[in-house]
């Protein structure tokens, strides 16, 4: 696997990160501490060092499952964890959101189910309607300088707030919003237009989820595979309900027959295609080795041209 820069920063991340929203049952949907053990070595065997929890995930069971994986090689790798929502499934109001009472709460807590002293990046899961962006990074600068975490990120901003909340940053000289997390891919390409100018302009990092479109890039649920259609509620499931949805898995998988590999292969090569670090969340060995392989395809320009085109919606229509 290749590493990249991440950001205007010093750090060295491998071009593919490991989400772990599937580690654990505490959802009802997920891959249990063996099973998450053998996709976290799949990771590592493949070169991988950036790893991405939150507290949320499996209501604290990811990052649990994470802190013992890393036990006796914490040094090998990124790491990174998200507040915002709290680890329970009803949790206190005083813990959820951005403020920074619910921000030294959840780092604290956090710290203590991962097992370690400091996290190397910190997200803010997503914004809250209340939280100003100045309490947000002077909380986040605090905690920097306690040694609490090293490198601060925001997660599902929109870009006009992760520029406001990235100069603020900049103009008082607080630690600085190294990376922007957001949902990329195929059938989610809205952030082309502003986020990632955004970053490029501002040297913020951005990291890519769901590129392979809540499973629908697969072409498995062609198949009746049923997957994160039913998983997770079917939150984060995206249906094929378009005409331009269903060009672009067409296109997608005749691509993926052309180059003998996987539609989550291209899928996924055209999603770092975009100076972006995506992160795979597999909730299984076989689907761990699968999304690894995109660290090994290079798209020709030809290839890539038919992607965009199949997945370039008409002005005014849905994608």
């Amino acid at each position: 696997m290749d590493y990249v820069t991440f950001g205007r920063t010093g750090l060295q991340v491998s071009s593919l990160a490991l989400g772990t929203g599937n580690f654990g049952t505490g959802w009802g949907y997920g891959a249990d501490a063996d099973a998450a053990r053998t996709i976290f070595d799949a990771y590592v065997d493949a070169g991988g060092n950036f790893i991405d929890t939150a507290d949320v995930y499996q209501f604290g069971q990811s990052e649990e499952i994470v802190g013992d994986l890393l036990k006796g090689r914490r040094e090998d790798f990124v790491l990174a964890t998200k507040f915002a929502n709290g680890a329970v499934p009803a949790p206190n109001r005083l813990v959820t959101g951005n403020s920074r009472k619910a921000m030294v709460a959840s780092v604290e807590a956090s710290l203590k189910r991962l097992k370690t002293d400091r996290i190397d990046l910190y997200w803010v899961h997503h914004p809250d309607t209340a939280t100003p962006s100045e309490e947000i990074v002077r909380g986040l600068d605090d905690l920097a300088r306690a040694g609490k975490i090293l490198y601060a990120g925001l997660s599902n901003f929109p870009a006009w707030r992760l520029a406001h909340t990235a100069t603020i940053a900049a103009l008082t000289n607080a630690v600085p919003i190294a990376a922007a997390q957001f949902e990329h891919s195929l059938v989610h390409r809205e952030p082309e237009t502003d986020l990632f100018p955004a970053c490029h302009a501002l040297g913020i990092a951005p990291i890519t989820w769901s590129p392979l479109g809540g499973g629908m890039l697969t072409g498995k649920y062609r198949k009746g595979d049923t997957g994160r259609k039913e998983g997770f509620g079917g939150r984060v499931f995206q249906p094929e309900d378009s005409a331009i949805r269903t060009a672009t898995v067409d296109a997608l998988l005749a691509i993926a027959e052309e180059l003998d590999t996987s539609p989550d292969h291209v899928a996924i090569a055209w999603a770092m295609g975009h100076s972006a670090v995506p992160l795979i969340g597999p909730r299984t060995l076989e689907q761990a080795r699968s999304n690894l392989g995109a660290a090994a395809l290079s798209l020709s320009v030809e290839h890539r041209t038919r992607l965009d085109l199949a997945s370039t919606p008409p002005a005014g229509e849905k994608v």
